[in-house]
């Protein structure tokens, strides 16, 4: 009889508890600060970016005020304006950011220019929230740990899987225990039909025209690095691609629709990511963890919902007449975490990507109040993107094995 307390066993309460337990390189702090506690500091915040980021709460946080928000586009500046309730807008962030009233500022503009907006409003003295991923090479990852560092500034990376309800339940089930050995994780990010995304209102190519798969990795590295913290040291990758003129015309001489990357963790584990977007596939950002004594499977586009196996002394015979042991399998009621004390009342509601939106609006805005490291920071960041820009090196080279740099401080 298998004696192990099941996930489902545990209370919310329990949860809020077992959280702030330190594990595998991943601060306490953060899983606990989702006890809100009402404080008088209020962060005034910049919003850049009128497309993802009129999708975030900071006008619903109760230690936030949105001071101003930019966009190039006056529909976006305008939009923004709506969404926040807010009556400041500026044409740049460049503009925005000699806003001496605002303290920090959220960036979701396009991805190549992550790294010198960041730089820039870090310089500037103010704190950063940006979108993914953080960085498109090396040299930018270097520039913008420097920056970091010598600012001494909050960075914080808005990566939306992080936050996932199996992302938090898995991390919660790893500090406690409940995998065993947690050997391999899987995580998939489907999106086919990207391509209309390619091009903007005028017909002008957007920053997404033949972007490489593999400089998009932090929809699936999240599943690995937010849940057990290891950091991934070796990597061979395939990618795939076809004779679309897309592949063969664009700034980032990328030639793949789809990359399959194979890492090596620091902990001689295994980890897949599969990031496709033009395949026969149903759209999808998932994982799976599996150990030997516990499994669990995000749902599959294929009809599989949220699934738990584990071990047991059952026994089946397989079709060649081999007895083997049969692990059990359950279904499992995903909690919605969202629901819970971990947010503030009025972010208690449904949000994008999976119900993250409000969980990364609260993370930063927290992090701040308390002058706490939020969990997604410049190591966390470096350590969810860098792997991919390696990945699609070796891609390139026909998968050979490469070795991925390490950004944490003990390098």
């Amino acid at each position: 009889m298998n004696t192990m307390q099941s996930p489902l066993d545990l209370s919310r309460r329990e949860f809020l508890r077992l959280s702030g337990t330190l594990a595998a390189g991943l601060a306490a702090a953060p899983l606990m600060a989702g006890v809100h506690q009402e404080r008088a500091k209020r962060v005034r915040v910049g919003i850049v970016g009128g497309n993802f980021g009129a999708s975030f709460y900071f006008h619903e946080h109760p230690n936030c005020i949105v001071e101003a928000v930019s966009d190039l586009i006056p529909e976006r500046r305008e939009r923004l304006m709506q969404v926040y309730g807010c009556s400041k807008s500026y044409e740049s962030l460049e503009k925005l950011i000699l806003d001496k009233n605002v303290e920090a500022v959220a960036i979701f503009t396009p991805a190549p220019d992550h790294v010198r907006h960041a730089v820039a409003c870090l310089k500037a003295g103010k704190h950063v929230l940006s979108a993914v991923p953080a960085c498109m090479n090396l040299e930018e990852a270097e520039q913008l740990l420097d920056t970091v560092k010598q600012t001494g500034l909050t960075y914080m990376l808005a990566e939306t899987s992080w936050y996932h309800q199996s992302v938090i339940s898995a991390r919660k089930w790893f500090r406690e225990g409940k995998f065993g050995n947690l050997f391999y994780t899987e995580a998939e990010y489907h999106h086919p039909g990207l391509e209309v995304l390619f091009w903007d209102d005028k017909g002008n190519r957007t920053w997404r025209y033949g972007f490489p798969p593999m400089h998009y990795p932090t929809h699936c590295t999240a599943y690995l690095v937010g849940v057990t913290g290891e950091r991934m040291t070796q990597v061979s990758c395939v990618g795939w691609g076809d004779d679309s003129p897309i592949l063969k015309d664009n700034v980032y001489k990328n030639p793949f629709w789809n990359g399959t990357a194979f890492f090596t963790t620091n902990r001689g584990n295994a980890f897949r990511i599969g990031v496709y977007w033009k395949a026969a596939v149903g759209g999808c950002e998932r994982g799976q963890w599996i150990g030997d004594v516990v499994s669990y499977y995000d749902p599959h586009p294929n009809g599989t919902g949220y699934v738990i196996r584990r071990a047991s002394e059952q026994k089946e015979t397989d079709d060649a007449g081999f007895v083997r042991t049969r692990p059990m399998m359950e279904q499992y009621e995903q909690p919605q975490w969202w629901k819970t004390e971990m947010l503030p009342e009025p972010l208690r509601h449904p949000s994008g990507h999976d119900g993250s939106h409000t969980f990364l609006t609260h993370e930063f805005v927290d992090a701040l109040v308390n002058d706490r490291r939020p969990e997604i920071d410049i190591y966390n960041a470096l350590a969810l993107t860098v792997p991919g820009i390696i990945a699609h090196q070796s891609a390139l080279q026909g998968g050979k094995q490469l070795p991925i740099p390490q950004f944490d401080p003990a390098r």
